[in-house]
């Protein structure tokens, strides 16, 4: 008797769901839900979730938490067959063939984040106890997982309906209390209630919240409800008596149509506020708080001049955030005031459209509460347009395709792929397991040799997606292929690999350079007998810091065997310890005079000249001489630190020199262009010095956390055409700014 009075008091119960889950819908609509509520409830038996809840109680509480959220039919269908591919491998082409193929695109998309609940769970459990993480590296990471978990679905829905299970769990483990509901708990209060935060699914967002901080701090709750308790008649009778008076005055003062109600306050927002500002429940002000909508900025001071007039005003507590609105554009008046009880109301006051950008706009509240201060950036953009999705009218049940649609354009503009270990790594869309490797660490890059995506060996060209895990085959040592610079064959997706592996290629040319010039160092000294020769003293006599300074300029031809022979010799004299200038010739048109450089030298005619490499002197900059011992006259620029110094040391060996009038050669100058970096940067630059005429013999990038740093050097006839090639780099977009050094 008591089994079958058991079933008939369930079938009561089914029935009364039932007519709930059908509630606002058509017929045709009506009778899919009965279908898909018979056959989800046959399939799922008695088996049960990992939480212990039957696997059709969670089914029948997530879908009447979707119709409390006024859903379309296709989300209440996805919620009821939500376990179905779980009991039956062909279970989603059951319910495309059953029930359409919305439904069964959402079931899906479940499925796809049911996968991520191991990353997740591992993760958060990491970082609720103390990882090796820095904590901001951390959060980064958590906040990466929020992001991953909007990108990996095709369908916003896919989110509500994970937020409605979530949500369907705590209440199971409030009524059957779990060792693994803390577990539960704190990911739910480091993922999910954000993610409902910024979507505005605020029904879900306090109840997540609520009952994570109940089941995580247990005591506290307790306490804070037990004070809320205490007087909550009273506090509803207050707020109803002052919504009443402040009508009456808003009314009076001719803000007729004004919308005043309670703001209700949530054991975990109190909680927040208790711990931020280090205050007991006493001293939070908002227990007992307003809200005064109105029509336009001047009922908002108006408003406000009313409240401050009924009611005592506490100065500190005061916030304009309507002229000086936050950083993300959030606009209110808040204020608190001390009632004749001796307790404090805190009313918040806003025009319509002010509370409709608070809702659903970029503010949301979401940047503030949750401790960020930076701007708003392109994905809080995108998370704006989906609160506006999501204010739950007719359009959401007809917005699958357009949804999809936008999100193809916007949210996939980033992928988010998994180190073997569970790390989240956020690429651009295109990426390849070699900018995986680069992204991960520089040196994992250059020796990278393969890549298994999901278990799976792929080749090293195939572009990743968002969910995979990556796993690089990295070779004990090595370096990249000259390969991987090949666009065609798309190895290289992002700027920052192949920066890296240019790099790395550079590094290794220097490091032939330096050992070609240690080669020819070497075997000059030894003809001349002074192998005991310091290198380092040798380089500094020469005008370099360092000896591989020296080499390298060796090795490319701008220091002669005849300057290290005359340095090594002036090193051995006594009383020659004199700084030589590391030079280099000026290069000659063709068929121009090889003893005529168009500099003059007062008082001297046809005296070897060469000019000095460390500041490329060239017409019209004012220029003077350092006699040298074997190269006849060093030509610097007048304000040459380097020439500064030497003129200090031996003043004797300065010369006046000048411009002879006008030059056949060309002179090396070095320019730097500054700029925010972007792919094609170096391209476009490259493109305008061409166009100047402006032969480039050397050059050199480096990018850093957005921003490019290029130094090149050219050859110039004169200032007016450098100065004519820095205007053209200024208009290149990006670039901040272009200078001669």
């Amino acid at each position: 008797m008591v089994s079958v009075a058991h079933s008939v008091a369930a079938q009561s119960d089914d029935e009364q769901i039932l007519q709930t889950l059908c509630a606002g819908l058509s017929q045709e609509e009506s009778e899919r839900v009965c279908r898909a509520f018979d056959f989800a409830r046959s399939t799922y038996g008695d088996h049960s979730l990992g939480s212990g809840e039957g696997i059709w109680h969670h089914a029948r509480g997530m879908a009447l938490i979707l119709v409390g959220l006024r859903l379309d039919v296709d989300c209440r269908l996805a919620a009821l067959l939500f376990a179905v591919p779980s009991r039956d491998e062909q279970g989603l082409e059951r319910i495309e063939k059953c029930f359409g193929a919305a439904p069964a695109r959402l079931v899906g998309g479940i499925s796809r984040l049911h996968r991520m609940r191991p990353i997740q769970r591992g993760f958060v459990a990491h970082s609720s106890e103390g990882g090796e993480q820095p904590p901001g590296e951390m959060k980064a990471q958590i906040e990466i997982l929020r992001k991953m978990f909007l990108a990996i679905v095709e369908d916003i829905r896919v989110v509500l309906l994970r937020l409605a299970s979530r949500t369907q769990t705590l209440r199971h483990y409030a009524d059957e209390p779990d060792e693994l509901r803390a577990q539960v708990a704190q990911e739910t209060l480091e993922l999910y209630s954000p993610l409902a935060n910024r979507l505005g699914v605020w029904e879900l967002k306090w109840e997540l919240e609520d009952l994570s901080f109940r089941f995580l701090y247990p005591d506290i709750y307790k306490k804070i409800a037990r004070q809320l308790d205490e007087k909550r008649a009273e506090r509803e009778q207050f707020i109803a008596d002052a919504v009443a008076s402040l009508k009456r005055e808003l009314a009076a003062a001719g803000i007729a149509d004004a919308r005043v109600y309670g703001r209700p306050k949530h054991i975990y927002s109190i909680w927040n506020k208790m711990r931020k500002k280090g205050v007991e429940f006493s001293e939070v002000y908002d227990v007992r708080a307003l809200r005064v909508i109105v029509g336009g900025i001047k009922e908002c001071y108006a408003a406000l001049g009313i409240v401050h007039d009924m009611w005592i005003p506490i100065p500190q507590e005061f916030d304009d955030y309507i002229s000086n609105p936050k950083g993300n554009d959030y606009r209110s008046l808040h204020t608190a005031v001390n009632c004749p009880d001796g307790r404090a109301l805190e009313v918040q006051i806003r025009t319509h459209e002010m509370h409709k950008h608070a809702e659903l706009g970029v503010a949301a509240h979401w940047r503030y509460k949750e401790g960020a201060r930076d701007s708003a950036d392109a994905y809080d953009e995108k998370i704006a347009w989906l609160r506006q999705l999501l204010t739950w009218k007719d359009e959401v049940s007809d917005s699958s395709d357009w949804v999809r649609h936008y999100k193809e354009a916007a949210l996939d503009e980033t992928i988010y792929v998994m180190t073997p270990q569970g790390r989240v790594v956020d690429l651009p869309r295109g990426a390849t397991p070699v900018d995986f490797a680069y992204r991960v660490h520089t040196d994992l890059g250059h020796r990278c040799r393969g890549a298994k995506v999901d278990g799976v060996m792929v080749t090293l060209s195939t572009p990743l997606e968002t969910g995979q895990r990556v796993e690089i085959i990295a070779a004990k040592q090595g370096g990249p292929s000259r390969d991987w610079l090949n666009a065609a064959l798309g190895y290289l997706f992002t700027h920052r690999a192949r920066v890296k592996v240019r790099q790395w290629f550079s590094s290794l040319a220097l490091e032939q350079s330096i050992a070609d010039g240690r080669a020819i160092v070497t075997r000059e000294l030894q003809r001349m007998g002074e192998t005991g020769r310091k290198l380092d003293e040798l380089a500094s006599r020469l005008g370099f810091a360092r000896s591989e300074d020296m080499f390298v300029a060796v090795a490319r031809a701008e220091l002669s065997p005849r300057q290290i022979q005359t340095a090594a010799r002036g090193a051995g004299e006594p009383g020659e310890e004199e700084k030589l200038a590391a030079e280099a010739p000026v290069r000659k048109r063709k068929g121009s005079d090889d003893g005529e450089n168009g500099i003059l030298i007062v008082g001297v005619d046809k005296l070897l000249t060469q000019l000095a490499s460390c500041c490329k002197p060239a017409p019209p900059d004012p220029i003077v001489g350092f006699v040298t011992r074997g190269k006849g006259v060093s030509i610097h620029r007048a304000d040459c630190p380097n020439f500064a110094n030497m003129e200090a040391m031996q003043p004797e060996r300065v010369i006046e020199t000048a411009w002879g009038g006008e030059s056949e050669g060309v002179f090396a100058v070095d320019v730097v262009v500054d700029a925010i970096d972007r792919q094609g940067l170096l391209r476009d630059v490259s493109e305008v010095l061409t166009k100047e005429r402006i032969n480039v013999i050397a050059v050199g990038t480096l990018s850093k956390q957005g921003s490019a740093h290029m130094r090149f050097t050219g050859e110039v006839k004169n200032l007016a055409q450098l100065e004519q090639a820095l205007t053209a780099l200024c208009e290149v977009k990006g670039v901040t700014g272009a200078r001669r050094v």
